[in-house]
């Protein structure tokens, strides 16, 4: 079956940006059906999907094989109502072709709170939402993967496999099992598990005892996939362009994988390791390709701290010498201590953006974020120099060991910095901007364990800032409190938050990562209907009790996340692994352990 879009002509008349939901954008494969389809989904709109790499480098994966792979975004509610009240399946972009009908649906989850989409795209798909309803017929294997994949429990009576770790193998391996063992056979399903990466929930059982989990059975342990050589590996040499106007409307290389500094709270900076660099010629070539074949007259070097590549000199001077005249470079990930002018020459000069995380030298010790107030001071001073004139600083609260000065602290450095901007003449009035984000412990980091901040004690915490923060030209903002323990909750939540996570989406819950979207009562409902109460989520762990995720190997080992836990409460500074190895438990695959670095 293909979806006739002349017989949506009407609906798309009315919705809002059309194009959404159109296909034929410039540089998209021309796809036929083969052997084993394949479709990438997306649980948010359009334009934020269009913009993640990882998406796009996992299709190119299965087109590499032989396979067929398309798109799938989540619509908005106009346009889903619109195909509910037409009777219309959810379809994809380019065979336009219903979902229900692939072999496979797989969605990447980026954030926690995309979850419920994931449901609203099934429910459009006319594809029962849970597993066991699916059993037994006729209906495409659904796969999550993504960051948020590394604990998966929540999701784990809706989907069938989960993708942990890096997709440009796995992914198009389970499709070749799949086309192997004509379908999702028994034979299939026993083949696949012993994959690195991939996790099929119906072969775990998880068992609790007094509301806590006492063991897992079957399938005890899932490590994840893994890809050592980078310049090796899958990329697409060229994208799919927009229709409307995506978030990140741009040229994409990765410059490397995993991040050298080790800050406690960051779920990326552990799950990515260890760091593996793409090579500046293998870098120069994925960006004269994308420019060549995209028209696009930007590329961004994409990182979770691009200043920290080691060949990034050298790569710029590359990209400069091969890419066409008149095409920019953005670098959206420097680091106060990586700041440098002759990289910021290239960096959008809107706003500079640092993320000092914490207020006290005491505090970024406590978090290992090994940024000293002198090198904020001394980065600003050189960003001012080349016409900076608007500086965003992001700082967190609800830390662990965090007390009322170390929030007033941050009144110092938004003075210091003023200081700074004052010291010569400048054409423009400084803008400051601080956003202080709440605290969410998530799996796989030191802070795992933590409680996460009541909403008491953050109100109490947000008054001490307001009442501080008394430097003018500052404008102060925070992150909504009800989404951040909802964002906690579902991090570490279990298997049982399944039930919430159906009720919820009952309740009319989707898009909640949308602030004016957020269904906060629908929430509250489900958890009360559930009952389940979202304390149970943010208290402290012990460190003896057995985690949701437990059972995934991401390569860093529990010893050692605990001894930084301890480091923590030391106040203990670790550093980076560009100084030395740190002994994380990934030794045999970092090159830069064993001395290899690029």
């Amino acid at each position: 079956m293909k979806v006739n879009l002349d017989e949506l002509r009407p609906l798309l008349l009315k919705v809002e940006k059309p194009s959404r939901y159109t296909g034929g954008e410039f540089g998209a494969p021309d796809l036929k059906e083969s052997a084993f389809n394949f479709c990438m989904c997306f649980p948010d709109l359009y334009e934020v999907g269009m913009s993640n790499l990882g998406i796009k480098i996992v299709a190119e994966s299965i087109l590499k094989r032989g396979f067929t792979a398309d798109f799938c975004f989540t619509p908005y509610k106009d346009f889903g109502a619109g195909l509910k009240e037409r009777g219309v399946p959810l379809y994809s972009l380019g065979l336009k072709k219903p979902l229900a009908e692939f072999d496979m649906l797989g969605f990447s989850l980026q954030f926690e709170l995309c979850y419920t989409n994931v449901l609203y795209m099934l429910d459009l798909a006319g594809i029962p939402l849970l597993r066991s309803e699916r059993a037994g017929k006729n209906y495409p294997l659904i796969a999550v993967g993504g960051p948020c994949a590394v604990n998966p429990e929540p999701l784990a009576d809706f989907v069938d496999i989960v993708f942990i770790g890096d997709g440009e193998r796995v992914d198009a391996d389970v499709a070749e099992s799949f086309v192997k063992h004509g379908g999702a056979t028994q034979e299939f399903y026993n083949e696949i598990s012993k994959m690195d990466g991939v996790y099929c929930p119906a072969l775990t059982e998880v068992v609790y005892e007094g509301g806590k989990i006492k063991e897992f059975r079957g399938i005890t342990r899932v490590k994840k996939a893994l890809i050592s050589d980078l310049d090796g590996a899958v990329f697409p040499d060229r994208f799919a362009v927009p229709n409307c106007e995506s978030v990140h409307d741009r040229a994409v290389i990765e410059v490397m994988r995993g991040c050298y500094r080790g800050c406690r709270f960051c779920q990326a900076g552990f799950i990515y390791r260890p760091v593996r660099p793409r090579d500046a010629d293998t870098l120069t070539k994925q960006a004269c390709s994308l420019i060549k074949n995209s028209g696009y007259d930007e590329v961004s070097l994409n990182s979770l701290s691009t200043g920290d590549y080691p060949e990034l000199r050298t790569l710029i001077k590359k990209l400069k010498e091969s890419l066409p005249e008149g095409v920019k470079l953005a670098l959206p990930s420097l680091r106060v201590d990586s700041f440098d002018s002759d990289f910021a020459q290239d960096a959008r000069r809107v706003s500079l953006t640092f993320a000092p995380e914490a207020g006290s030298q005491r505090l970024r010790d406590v978090i290992n974020k090994d940024v000293t107030e002198e090198e904020i001071l001394r980065a600003a001073e050189s960003a001012f120099d080349l016409g900076y004139s608007a500086v965003k600083l992001y700082f967190m609260m609800g830390l662990p060991t965090e007390t009322d000065e170390d929030l007033t602290e941050i009144n110092r450095i938004c003075a210091y910095i003023k200081g700074a901007y004052r010291k010569k003449p400048r054409k423009k009035q400084l803008r400051i901007s601080v956003s202080c984000s709440t605290f969410i412990p998530k799996p796989f980091t030191p802070f795992q364990w933590e409680a996460q901040a009541t909403e008491q004690e953050i109100e109490k915490k947000q008054k001490v800032l307001k009442d501080t923060l008394r430097v003018k030209g500052v404008n102060l903002s925070w992150s909504d409190n009800f989404t951040a323990r909802l964002e906690a909750v579902l991090a570490r939540g279990d298997r049982r938050l399944s039930k919430v996570l159906l009720l919820a989406y009952k309740n009319g819950c989707i898009f909640d990562g949308w602030d004016k979207e957020l269904n906060k009562e629908g929430w509250q409902k489900a958890f009360e209907s559930a009952n389940t109460d979202m304390r149970e989520y943010t208290r402290e762990r012990g460190e003896s009790e057995i985690l949701p995720w437990d059972f995934i190997d991401v390569g860093v080992t529990k010893k050692f996340l605990l001894s930084e836990r301890g480091k923590a409460y030391s106040g203990k500074v670790t550093g980076s692994c560009i100084e030395s190895c740190k002994g994380c438990g990934l030794q045999k695959n970092c090159a830069a352990a064993k001395g290899k670095e690029k």
